[in-house]
């Protein structure tokens, strides 16, 4: 009962960690390569931590510390680069990573209580990763509408600008160009 209870606690966790993430700051390239050796760093320390248990808790702190590595790495990509597909790649992670603690700590339990174990831990996964495709679907909602914004501020200056003649007309046109990144 105990560790089912825990089971869910850990699962609401990490609910809670898939929430969208804030937009990155982008992090300088000495400080994305810093925060890779901080990483492994981290890694080791804890897997050397995990060094003095037995059995499955020695099982379930290895994989604590393989997805705390997972994620840890695509946040800091996502800080180095700001992309929203990094983002995503952040969102996913931490799913793969909740699930993987979860179902290695279902392995104390046995018969259906351990099967109901890894069906929940598997919901909250698919779950997850639904919310984050869900998130990757929004940005490119948002992506396709800030471009077509765009054309369709250009295609007002251009208009302005065809009220002109000669030099004032090309001028205009260069300035509209420049402004909307055309060619």
């Amino acid at each position: 009962m105990n560790n089912h209870f825990s089971l869910k606690a850990t699962l609401v966790i990490a609910a809670f960690c898939l929430l969208p993430a804030a937009q990155a700051a982008n992090l300088t390239k000495d400080d994305y390569k810093a925060g890779k050796d901080r990483i492994s760093t981290q890694l080791k320390t804890d897997k050397a931590a995990c060094g003095s248990m037995s059995g499955n808790a020695k099982d379930v702190c290895g994989e604590e510390a393989q997805a705390a590595e997972k994620v840890a790495r695509a946040e800091l990509e996502f800080s180095y680069t700001g992309k929203v597909k990094d983002q995503n790649k952040v969102l996913v992670a931490k799913a793969e990573a909740a699930y993987a603690v979860a179902k290695e700590k279902c392995d104390d339990l046995a018969g259906d209580p351990k099967s109901v174990c890894v069906k929940e831990a598997k919901a909250i996964e698919v779950k997850a990763l639904a919310d984050a495709k869900l998130g990757k679907e929004v940005g490119a909602a948002r992506t396709d509408a800030r471009d077509d914004k765009r054309k369709a501020d250009y295609d007002v200056a251009v208009a302005k600008c065809d009220a002109l003649a000669g030099d004032a007309k090309s001028a205009c046109m260069a300035e509209a160009k420049l402004k909307f990144g055309k060619s």
